[in-house]
């Protein structure tokens, strides 16, 4: 009997430890489910809103990295591209829970999700993409993906990322800060149907666009498979999921409470909430293009964007018009300046199939530029 207990106690042991995080986040749930009202008070003093923030951030960013670490799993056993696209449709579940808590917290985050879609475009674009490519070429001259893969993803990007965030800056007057009935009718039928068309494509015929023949992709996962069945980690990724979507909502406090109340600048709430959700996938690309499975990062990156674009926006703009709560979508000058140039050296960085360091170094450089940006704001 000792011979068949000690091996289950290992498994025990194992997972105890592997899923510590799940009982800290589902303790800190209850407890502002519990005592929400005296947290909220607290955030009128500076350590008491310090305290808070860092603690809900913490919490809410250590869940997303375990969903996204059974997501991986779950990429692993299912292969390219399914499981990439478990992982970008739960982090895109997660950022539209945490934009709509913080817009209907505020009186002034019309543009909130414009600056959310704009921090994330930059933030993975250039700065995912900056350092994948750098750390990735760091041991290798050059590393390879598939370039119908990329170039479908970006087909998809472009024209919904203008649409989405240029366009409506060019509107008649008479519309004020929001878009057109007709406009955001157009926005979101285009945005279902072309993302659903490229799902179709990216699981159907053209699945091998999103893999890399002949790579280290092609030869099972790159790490110690689970001991877990398939199961345990869909119902893990769900539990690390119910107290994410409670938490956020009470992180929308502090965030409001900066933004309006200290007068931070009003990008932070985007940009908050663009860290949230990009920086598990950030972790898993850059382990991925240093491991040379650049296909895998490629996916990752650009499927993060193309379904923060193409199923956020439809979205939001459903919840805006049921709600009655104004978006603004439409960039400011420098901003307007910034996407197009990323748009533009992406489409260059990604031509021809190949990545160097020097396309790692032009991406950094670009994603500092726009951190100058939110200083200058």
């Amino acid at each position: 009997m000792q011979h068949d207990t000690k091996p289950q106690k290992s498994t025990l042991a194992l997972f105890a430890r592997e899923e510590r995080l799940l009982p800290v986040s589902l303790f800190a749930a209850a407890a502002f489910y519990a005592y929400g009202d005296t947290f909220a008070a607290c955030l009128s003093h500076p350590v008491g809103l310090a305290l808070v923030f860092a603690a809900l951030f913490a919490i809410i960013l250590g869940s997303v990295l375990s969903v996204v670490r059974h997501a991986d799993e779950l990429a692993d056993r299912l292969g390219e591209p399914f499981g990439t696209l478990i992982l970008t449709l739960t982090i895109t579940t997660i950022e539209v829970v945490a934009i709509s808590a913080v817009m209907f917290h505020g009186d002034n985050n019309s543009t909130l999700v414009r600056d959310t879609l704009f921090a994330v475009i930059m933030i993975i674009l250039n700065g995912m993409v900056g350092l994948s490519l750098l750390l990735g070429a760091w041991r290798r001259p050059e590393q390879r993906h598939n370039l119908q893969g990329a170039n479908a993803y970006l087909g998809l990007i472009v024209p919904l990322a203008t649409l989405s965030l240029v366009l409506p800056e060019f509107q008649p007057a008479a519309y004020g800060p929001a878009i057109s009935s007709l406009h955001q009718t157009v926005l979101v039928f285009m945005s279902i149907v072309l993302y659903g068309t490229f799902l179709l494509l990216q699981t159907g015929r053209h699945r091998v666009y999103f893999t890399q023949r002949n790579s280290r992709e092609d030869h099972g996962p790159q790490h110690a498979p689970s001991a877990y069945p398939l199961l345990v980690h869909v119902m893990l990724l769900f539990a690390y999921m119910a107290p994410v979507v409670y938490l956020v909502d009470h992180l929308a406090k502090p965030i409001d409470y900066l933004v309006e109340t200290i007068r931070a600048p009003a990008a932070l709430g985007g940009v908050i909430m663009a860290v949230l959700v990009a920086t598990p996938e950030a972790i898993s690309a850059v382990r991925a293009a240093i491991a040379d499975r650049l296909q895998r990062a490629v996916n990752i990156f650009l499927g993060s964007v193309l379904s923060t674009i193409g199923l956020t926006v439809p979205v939001m703009l459903a919840i805006s018009h049921l709600t009655g709560h104004t978006i603004t979508l439409g960039l400011g000058r420098s901003e307007m300046v910034m996407l197009i140039l990323t748009l533009a050296v992406s489409m260059i960085t990604f031509a021809s199939g190949r990545t160097n360091l020097m396309q790692g170094s032009v991406h950094l450089t670009l994603f500092i530029t726009y951190l100058l940006l939110i200083l200058e704001g």
